[in-house]
């Protein structure tokens, strides 16, 4: 690319921005986030992320977070269920055990937005469904299910995570 073509690309990302900021501008956007970090300085400086619950080692070295808050938002690591059982079994106890880590952290089941379910065996997929259904109220959250090959780690039938919202004040 020459000298002449780099300053035009230059020139018209520039020219691009301008154009977006006046049009972002004409809808009200264009002032709307300045205005509201000057009435609000803690708007400037984005929330720290706060581990809530446990942190899985390898070793001496940290591995994963199970509960992280940031932003509004909580997000649960796969939980699983470790013990003899069958896909009901495990799947009222992963959901159990969601319910209470999403209250520990300031949410409830009512806020969770994703879940994402792993299945040991897709032919789990309906029982899973009979056991799930109604867990989250009347407003579910978007879900994903997956069966994953080579099974669910620690030898659950079921693992699932979640992203939930905090429970407004």
């Amino acid at each position: 690319m020459t000298q002449a073509q780099a300053n035009d690309q230059d020139n018209d990302r520039r020219s691009f921005f301008r154009r977006a900021g006046a049009f972002l501008a004409s809808l009200g956007l264009g002032t709307a986030g300045a205005q509201a970090a000057e009435a609000s300085p803690e708007i400037q400086s984005s929330p720290q992320k706060q581990r809530r619950g446990n942190v899985v080692t390898h070793g001496d070295d940290p591995l994963f977070s199970g509960t992280i808050v940031h932003g509004g938002l909580v997000y649960l690591a796969g939980i699983g269920a470790h013990f003899d059982g069958d896909i009901q079994d495990h799947t009222d106890h992963v959901l159990s055990q969601m319910e209470e880590k999403l209250q520990d952290a300031g949410s409830s089941m009512e806020q969770a937005l994703k879940v994402t379910v792993y299945l040991h065996d897709l032919g789990d997929y309906e029982p899973m469904n009979e056991v799930f259904r109604g867990r989250f109220g009347d407003n579910p959250p978007v879900r994903s299910t997956v069966a994953t090959y080579g099974g669910v780690p620690g030898d659950s039938l079921v693992e699932m995570d979640c992203v939930a919202a905090l429970e407004e004040e």
